[in-house]
């Protein structure tokens, strides 16, 4: 049956995908030849709660494209496919269901019956984004999806197999007991929304318009001092007597926790008062603490007054100051953010459960935080009770003032004093699910002493084992690594894995897999009660390698894939997944978990914009399927993925790549309606070629077979896409089938059957090379155009190299193709009209070239759009020269054009594109421009000058040909 006209990539997929999923072309170590070496990627897990987007697309395209290509290899493969449990976002939208459908909420449920919520919501909707990656086309072996909440108390039944949780909990346990896990009081992130600690990832510093509030610090018992200000030579500006020293803050409500108020060792002004106590100007002056005022090298003495309050239990710069002086540290505020009116250590569950921990490197005393809350502020939020700190500050005199002058209705001058307040842009750490503002706060938490397992991590890179590319990763690795802080575990939820330690009364810990355990640790009758909190996901997901291969239970089946093999992930969490598994895996079974990381950066727009909703340039990438295919947006996801470049996702382009996917549609229908299908599938066997078209066509596929193949081991999926853009467009789908119209069109058979072999062999190629980029469209022309043994999924991959070039053929034919491209050029630079056909002359030409020329003269003449060839001693007056490798050719073309007309429409062009590149270029040398507009902004105008600079230099060369004329 005739091939159809056009792909329908909408009908096609879903059959194509199905038909691959039945015949179990993606189990692991289909396709594997006997003796295979293994080749394992592991998904990096997307949220239970996700759906595809760019940033999906991207990324599991580059790892289907991998593993693809070394299924076809004959390695024993399996890409391994999951999803993570997402502690926060899961439970987010289940309590957010529930409060729409009007039902109880999560605390009057009780945890057991909100965890059976959870599992229902999972069951029902919990593989959307999963079946969302059988639409890119992702050949994971689904039977073999993976879950970081598999194997969990109450799981339902079709989860209760997996063996996930086991692993989480006997990794926690084994840690634990050999001092890698403990329960300390640190600051960390906390959402007031969700009432957890949250991760860095899980925080987004955006740019607020804020306030700078100057107050005074009273200085103990009415003491003084002499302030003096110098200039740069030293020379006195400014010299009074002060009772106070002064601070700015942006956050006032969190003056009550005061524990000191710092200037820089250096900072003379302030060196009479160092050692001395200061007042905290806030709250009933019977009840106001008096804090120290210490050196540290954190202020900045050029920085508003120098001095900077710390606040060690609330900000983390302080915080470092603090652990530097031992500075006690005071939590003002209560998991809502709202200021304290009660002892609690942070939650009503961690006061029956636990206990203060011991070892803990900081002890909170609760009466005296709550004490530091005066009785008006208690219980307020604390942007509620910023207002109220401000106002009692003011009214009492102890804001810094300053004056402001304006004019009265009279006309004159009133100079006004007013408390100093600057309005300014602040960074502000927002949570990214919750959208509230996080609080830095100390709390009791579970750590990671990462210290102590960051060494084998290191070493693995540095000894060369484990391979992070681009190599600028290895640099950030480093850094993240040799500066590693104790790693927050813990969070305030219930979803996830729950922490296996029980407390008795007196707050001693228990930690076992079981309560079981933990009793029999405990002793008969030992009350214990276990800790609410569960397990941060970067720990459970840290696990994924070995978690998903089944470990501590490994079997042959299993335990071969590991270690596995390339990582492909995000750039944005090398550290806290990438760092992370490296650790773990280490820790728990002595390996490393990959031997490659392939980092990439965010898919960005066209213009090299971030993608945000608000900014209205978010893409989805199923719309792109629904109007492209998939294969359009996969090949220009490998077309942009050049190692450590900037992504940028143009729909030109992937427009550009669907319109390929039509060129090579169309040639291996033009190859079906010659014939080179009518004896069946063409041969695997390369051809044996006489003709100097085939013979140079088939050195093509060589070449391009070597460049891919490297292009993908040094993980340049860009080279490779492009080699394989231009081979098959260009090379076969341009010239080759012109080349090869005359031979299929010949009177010897023997040139026809060996052109038609030769062409059935080249299309199949393309399919085979295309095919771990653009898989559907290429599995459906395997399938269309013959009737073959297998699918195109499975195919082996060619291993022939360049040896099949043939120096001669492929000197003559890259000529001939140079010569009728520099044809064309000088007519379009010229501006000859496209149906004109011409003379030819030439003056000078190699024998080589001069014996190419005639055996290929009708191709010439035909695609050049030429009549004849004359050789002549001189140009005439008005040729065009021509000048290829060996040869000058010239375009007589006095009469043909209007050469006065043509300069005229050349000056005229140049005219204003000299205007367009003074605008750019005045703007590109504008420092203030290139200092202040958007990274994006400076980039598109840098690119859009070297754009019209390469048009300047074509239009100045034409302009000079056409001078060459008269």
């Amino acid at each position: 049956m005739a091939m159809e006209k056009t792909f329908n990539a909408a009908e096609a997929e879903s059959r194509l995908f199905t038909a691959w999923e039945e015949a179990g072309c993606f189990k692991a170590g289909a396709n594997a030849k006997p003796q295979a070496s293994t080749y394992c990627i592991m998904i990096p897990p997307p949220n239970v709660t996700g759906v595809l987007h760019m940033g999906h697309a991207f990324n599991n395209t580059l790892q289907d494209i991998l593993i693809r290509w070394k299924r076809m290899q004959g390695f024993d493969t399996l890409w391994q496919p999951g999803t993570d449990h997402a502690g926060i976002a899961t439970q987010m939208v289940v309590e957010r269901q529930l409060a729409e459908a009007g039902n109880a909420g999560r605390r009057e449920l009780g945890r057991e019956k909100f965890l059976d919520k959870v599992w229902e919501w999972k069951a029902q909707s919990g593989g959307t984004i999963i079946n969302q990656l059988k639409r890119l086309g992702a050949s994971c072996d689904f039977d073999r999806t993976a879950f970081t909440m598999s194997g969990a108390p109450g799981a339902p039944s079709d989860e209760a197999d997996g063996n996930f949780h086991d692993a989480v909990i006997k990794v926690f346990v084994e840690m634990y007991n050999k001092g890698l896990i403990y329960r300390g009081k640190r600051l960390v992130n906390w959402d007031p929304h969700f009432e957890t600690a949250i991760s860095d990832l899980e925080v987004e510093n955006i740019e607020t318009p804020g306030h700078m509030w100057h107050f005074k610090y009273p200085l103990a018992g009415g003491a003084t001092y002499t302030y003096v200000e110098k200039d740069e030579d030293g020379n006195v500006t400014l010299e009074e007597e002060r009772d106070y020293i002064s601070i700015a803050t942006t956050r006032p409500e969190t003056m009550l926790g005061d524990g000191a108020v710092a200037v820089h060792p250096s900072d003379e002004r302030y060196a009479p008062i160092v050692g001395k106590l200061c007042e905290i100007p806030v709250g009933p002056k019977e009840h106001r603490r008096l804090i120290p005022i210490i050196t540290d090298e954190y202020p900045d003495p050029d920085f508003g007054s120098g001095a900077v309050k710390i606040t060690g239990a609330h900000d983390f710069n302080d915080y470092q100051v603090a652990k530097r002086g031992g500075i006690p540290m005071y939590r003002l505020m209560d998991t809502k953010g709202a200021m304290r009116a009660d002892g609690a250590p942070y939650s009503d569950e961690a006061v029956k459960a636990q206990a203060h921990a011991k070892g803990a490197e900081f002890t909170e005393n609760e009466v005296d935080a709550i004490n530091l809350v005066p009785d008006d502020i208690r219980g307020l939020d604390r942007f509620e009770a910023r207002k109220l700190v401000v106002q009692q500050i003011t009214d009492e005199g102890l804001a810094v003032m300053t004056t402001e002058t304006s004019t009265d209705e009279d006309g004159n001058e009133v100079t006004t004093s007013v408390p100093m307040v600057e309005n300014k842009p602040i960074m502000q750490p927002f949570g990214d699910r919750s959208k509230v503002v996080i609080e830095p706060m100390l709390t009791d938490q579970w750590f990671v002493d990462a210290e102590k397992v960051v060494g084998p991590a290191l070493d693995a890179v540095k000894g060369g084992k484990v391979k992070i590319l681009p190599e600028s990763g290895e640099k950030t690795y480093y850094h993240w690594l040799e500066n590693i802080e104790p790693w927050c575990i813990s969070r305030q939820l219930w979803w996830g894995h729950q922490i296996p330690v029980w407390f008795d009364a007196e707050g001693n810990q228990y930690c076992a897999a079981t309560e079981a355990e933990a009793q029999a640790q405990a002793g008969e009758g030992v009350v214990l009660t276990r800790d609410p909190d569960v397990l941060d996901t970067w720990f459970s997901s840290g696990l994924w390698p070995i978690g998903t291969l089944g470990w501590p239970n490994w079997s042959e089946d299993t335990s071969k894939y590991f270690p596995t093999s390339t990582l492909v992930t995000g750039q944005d969490i090398l550290f806290f997944w990438v760092a992370r598994m490296m650790m773990m895996q280490l820790a728990v079974v002595d390996d490393i978990p990959f031997d490659t990381v392939y980092l990439h950066g965010l898919v960005r727009d066209a213009k090299g914009k971030k993608m945000s909703k608000s900014t209205g340039n978010v893409m989805d990438p199923l719309d792109i399927i629904d109007e492209y295919g998939a294969d359009a947006l996969r090949f220009s996801s490998a077309a942009m993925a050049a190692l450590g470049g900037v992504l940028k996702l143009d729909m030109k382009r992937i427009e550009g790549y669907r319109n390929f996917g039509t060129k090579l549609w169309n040639a291996v229908r033009f190859a079906e309606m010659n014939e080179v299908y009518a004896n069946g599938a063409p041969s695997r066997e390369i051809p044996q070629a006489s003709a100097t078209v085939n013979q140079w066509i088939i050195g093509e596929v060589a070449k391009t077979r070597e460049t891919v193949d490297a292009a993908l081991e040094g993980f340049r999926f860009n080279d490779a896409a492009n080699a394989l853009y231009a081979f098959t467009w260009g090379k076969v789908c341009d010239w080759y089938v012109e080349f090869a119209k005359p031979l299929l069109n010949s009177d010897d058979d023997a040139i026809k059957a060996e052109t038609r072999a030769t062409m059935g062999w080249v299309l199949d190629q393309c399919m085979i090379l295309l095919h771990p980029i653009m898989p559907f469209i290429t599995e459906e022309l395997w399938g269309q155009t013959a009737k073959r043994d297998g699918m195109l999924v499975h195919e082996d991959w060619p291993t022939y190299g360049t040896d099949l070039v043939n120096a001669d053929a492929d000197r003559e034919m890259n000529w001939v193709i140079q010569t009728i491209e520099a044809t064309r050029s000088t007519r379009a630079q010229m501006n000859v009209p496209a149906g004109a056909k011409i003379p030819m002359v030439v003056t000078e030409i190699t024998e080589t070239n001069d014996a190419a020329f005639t055996a290929n003269e009708a191709l010439i003449f035909k695609l050049a759009r030429v009549e004849s060839l004359t050789k002549v001693d001189a140009f005439p007056k008005g040729t065009a020269t021509i000048a290829v490798d060996g040869a000058t050719f010239g375009l007589p073309l006095e009469g043909v054009i209007d050469v006065a007309a043509e300069k005229a429409r050349l000056e005229k062009s140049l005219g204003k594109l000299a205007k367009e590149l003074g605008g750019l270029r005045g703007r590109l040398n504008n420092p203030k421009f290139v200092a202040s507009a958007p990274e994006e902004v400076v980039t598109e105008a840098k690119a859009n000058l070297q754009a019209r600079e390469e048009e300047e230099s074509k239009l100045k060369d034409a302009l000079s040909r056409l001078a060459e004329l008269d």
